[in-house]
């Protein structure tokens, strides 16, 4: 008998209020980068991620947690933030940088969609690069779920098209279970039909956003290619607690 999962989705991250997602299973997806950078930081062995919505935040909460196991890292506007280790992108996330730490994480878009979603019943993180992990546990749960794609909060529609074209392939491939009925919202089957239209070349997309063009121009055209190569960085990052770490097999989430 075929399982009716219901999928809604959130074009950013300024459409809902943490407290109504208390309740639901959210899927975070910001492309570029966040939810890339946080898969491969996790990946390489960083012990956990801890998103914050603003600089202060990662100040307060570096000043109380041991300096030698911890580090911070994010941008504003795509560059490394003043006083920080790591910027937001996934070349600095390496093993010898990151293994066995803690990572403060404050982005202009991520981080935010991350700590808004701190009261959320389960978070896990999507990406391009970890897309079958979130399809596998998607499935193997079979609960409802929110995607909310980060957007960007600093353009007049607060709209991130790769995040719409990532979330789009995740409801696509969902489709394409036999054993699984989706319901999905106008925003989610909105999302899968920019993903049929758009996602034929995912590189080729990612370079053509109005985000993508801006790293490129500020030096990271290398990340556009890391962020784009599907299925290259099979984790799961969580939220456990309140902090992301990867999801171990032996998990489920009641």
């Amino acid at each position: 008998m075929e399982k009716l999962m219901k999928i809604d989705l959130s074009f950013n991250a300024l459409q809902f209020d943490e407290i109504q997602l208390r309740d639901r299973n959210v899927v975070v997806i910001d492309v570029l980068r966040a939810s890339t950078t946080v898969t491969v930081a996790l990946f390489n062995g960083a012990r956990e991620i801890i998103p914050v919505a603003s600089i202060e935040s990662a100040a307060k909460i570096s000043g109380s947690l041991f300096g030698e196991v911890t580090l911070r890292g994010g941008e504003r506007n795509g560059k490394i933030i003043e006083g920080f280790n790591l910027g937001n992108s996934p070349v600095e996330y390496s093993e010898s940088a990151v293994k066995g730490k803690s990572i403060i994480y404050c982005t202009t878009n991520g981080s935010i969609a991350m700590a808004k979603c701190r009261y959320a019943k389960s978070m896990i993180i999507g990406s391009f690069v970890n897309l079958s992990k979130v399809i596998e546990f998607m499935c193997k749960e079979n609960k409802d779920y929110i995607i909310i794609c980060a957007g960007r909060v600093n353009s007049m529609d607060n709209f991130a098209l790769e995040d719409v074209v990532c979330a789009g392939m995740i409801i696509d491939k969902l489709m394409d279970k036999d054993d699984i009925e989706l319901e999905l919202s106008d925003s989610a089957k909105a999302a899968r039909a920019v993903y049929k239209s758009l996602g034929r070349s995912i590189l080729k997309m990612l370079k053509n956003t109005e985000h993508g063009k801006y790293l490129i121009e500020i030096g990271f055209s290398e990340d556009i290619k890391i962020c784009s190569a599907i299925d290259s960085v099979p984790v799961l990052p969580m939220l456990l607690g309140t902090s992301i770490k990867l999801r171990r097999e032996e998990e489920k989430i009641e």
